[in-house]
């Protein structure tokens, strides 16, 4: 059973409710958006015993600030049909996001609730990642195409590092492991 088994809690319920609709015709990771906003909420539940419900919904909601419409002031939304809680660490992550394209991307590690979310995350956009390496067939053409990702390798890293005796073991185990996987099929190809 997963966090987002029936029954949900009405705040989950809703939360499910805005990801879809706005995740309709939207892509992360070669799939639905949707997919992984589920997959990342489903990742926390699976490594944190009774995770918060304000952090499942934000890890349902945590890429709006760039699939919500434009017209919907978003900050207001996520406070008063969620909470503060929920609009804080989407803003927090999506704020680490945008800093990934930065000379300095951002590792938040005092502000537990994002580090679980944002670890979910990793876990799972660098698990997709490497599956769709493989079905593409050319797993070191794949990378090779994608040196801007393999530069950002240290820094994800370095979230591994961060992230160890502040989230669960098994999350940091899964982070490393799919860190590792990512170095072995691309050692060798230039950065």
């Amino acid at each position: 059973m997963t966090v987002l088994a029936p029954p949900r809690h009405p705040m989950v319920q809703s939360a499910l409710n805005d990801a879809r609709t706005w995740c309709v015709g939207q892509i992360i990771d070669d799939r639905p958006a949707l997919a992984h906003a589920v997959k990342v909420a489903v990742t926390i539940g699976a490594h944190v015993p009774d995770p918060e419900t304000d952090l499942i919904a934000a890890a349902l909601l945590h890429d709006s600030p760039d699939l919500a419409p434009p017209y919907i002031d978003l900050d207001r939304l996520l406070t008063t049909r969620y909470s503060a809680t929920v609009r804080r660490i989407v803003r927090v992550m999506h704020d680490e996001h945008r800093s990934l394209d930065t000379d300095s991307p951002q590792i938040v590690v005092d502000d537990h609730q994002v580090l679980l979310a944002s670890t979910a995350d990793r876990i799972v956009a660098l698990s997709s990642l490497m599956a769709r390496a493989r079905r593409s067939g050319d797993v070191t053409t794949f990378f090779a195409r994608r040196r801007p990702l393999l530069q950002l390798l240290p820094h994800f890293h370095a979230c591994c590092d961060a992230s160890a005796g502040r989230v669960p073991d098994t999350m940091t185990a899964a982070l490393g492991a799919a860190l590792t996987r990512l170095d072995h099929v691309t050692d060798g190809i230039p950065r």
